[in-house]
């Protein structure tokens, strides 16, 4: 269900007669989980509304009879891994504060891939343990699959963590998104499984290409950016299709998070970046270039604190739980931990293949098991046909603005 928390300013005496300041809130939220804020007038004083979503804070505005006040631009995301505090004294609002709670120290565990790669999927492993022991233990559990290094580490720890805990593993299925039934993805998945002998897990979602909608992706996650549109965009067809053919299922476990971690992303792709930026600067892809920075998006955060919403509010729309350990803080703190700069050299090549490096020795030394690693490519990427891409995906930003800018006219 999603959240709306209501706050208003109560001035408050203090010794010595003077008022308080107001009242002062504190928010905080984890990385997997959008959560936005809006200060609104009212003659009583600052009210601030905290909700997950865009339109909530729009519909609640509208309730109280302040819909002229709202605008997309003026909602805020409390970044992931601070204490955002805010006082709520009247006009003019003061900034929040923003104190980071989550400082794992950096490049702390030695140049050793295999132990690196032990600590990692420990890690990894432990966090789906503690989820599972929260779970009905008759429920199924899905994992959208790729066959990629995050999703197949996933379906690997699963496979192995449901046997260890004398539980069925036929609660798992690893499902497969095929555009118009074509997507390296769907052929790679089966190698993968075939490679491992799970095939008995791997089912194929066919899709066809005119119902992926990337205009609704964009009203569902309440963004413009093309890179998460279009992910949004192939996942809900993914969620979807799941949903129509198991009415009751609610459990997914993916892979997101894994990218940002071991920082698996071309960097030639983004002219901001250079490989000494990207090793250098803590948690850059989890949360950008940081709260303190001029590049840092007051309304939507950075990194995938920003991007969260692409797994998230695709998953909310469906009815779904989705889960990801890669995005927990032990897991982010053994990446954290890794030496990034003096394991790659300057060198983007060994960045690339660090992850496949790292994932693959964690798999065979904790779980025994021999996991074969592929090329990376991206969600949207891998489901459709290599000819298709540039059509579907057109990298269209500005159509992606415009449509969202419109989805709040009538309230503006």
């Amino acid at each position: 269900m999603p959240c709306l928390l209501l706050a208003r300013a109560c001035h408050r005496s203090v010794p010595g007669g003077e008022p308080d300041g107001g009242e002062r809130v504190v928010l905080a939220r984890s990385l997997d989980r959008p959560m936005r804020y809006f200060l609104a007038k009212s003659a009583d004083g600052p009210v601030l509304i905290v909700a997950e979503r865009m339109d909530e804070i729009a519909t609640e505005l509208g309730h109280r009879g302040w819909a002229d006040q709202f605008h997309p631009s003026y909602t805020r995301m409390a970044p992931a891994h601070h204490v955002t505090t805010l006082r709520l004294i009247g006009c003019p609002d003061p900034n929040p504060v923003h104190r980071r709670f989550f400082d794992p120290p950096r490049g702390t565990l030695p140049r050793d891939l295999d132990l690196i790669g032990r600590h990692y999927i420990e890690a990894v492993y432990s966090e789906l343990r503690r989820w599972l022991a929260a779970q009905n233990p008759a429920a199924p559990i899905g994992v959208p699959f790729s066959g990629g290094i995050d999703s197949g580490a996933i379906l690997l720890c699963l496979y192995k963590l449901l046997l260890n805990e004398g539980q069925s593993p036929a609660r798992l299925k690893a499902f497969t998104l095929s555009v118009d039934g074509e997507g390296q993805d769907a052929r790679q998945a089966s190698d993968f499984l075939s490679h491992t002998h799970l095939e008995m897990f791997g089912e194929i979602i066919d899709v066809s290409s005119s119902t992926l909608d990337p205009l609704r992706a964009v009203a569902v996650i309440e963004d413009y950016k093309p890179l998460d549109v279009e992910c949004a965009t192939v996942n809900l067809a993914l969620l979807a299709n799941i949903r129509a053919r198991y009415p009751d299922w609610r459990l997914l476990v993916d892979g997101d998070g894994g990218d940002e971690n071991l920082k698996d992303y071309p960097i030639e792709e983004n002219s901001e970046l250079t490989i000494r930026s990207v090793v250098n600067n803590r948690m850059l892809y989890q949360e950008g270039w940081g709260v303190d920075s001029i590049k840092h998006s007051l309304t939507y955060s950075g990194g995938y604190s920003r991007g969260c919403v692409r797994s998230y509010a695709c998953a909310r729309e469906y009815g779904f739980e989705g889960f990801s350990p890669f995005t927990r803080p032990s897991v982010i703190a053994v990446a954290e931990a890794i030496p990034f700069p003096e394991l790659t050299e300057g060198s983007h090549e060994k960045l690339y293949a660090l992850k496949g490096e790292i994932v693959a020795r964690g798999v065979r030394t904790v779980l025994a098991l021999e996991m074969p690693v592929f090329p990376k490519r991206r969600f949207q990427h891998g489901s459709v046909a290599a000819t298709q891409t540039a059509r579907l995906f057109p990298q269209d930003e500005a159509r992606y603005r415009r449509h969202f800018e419109t989805l709040h006219t009538a309230v503006v």
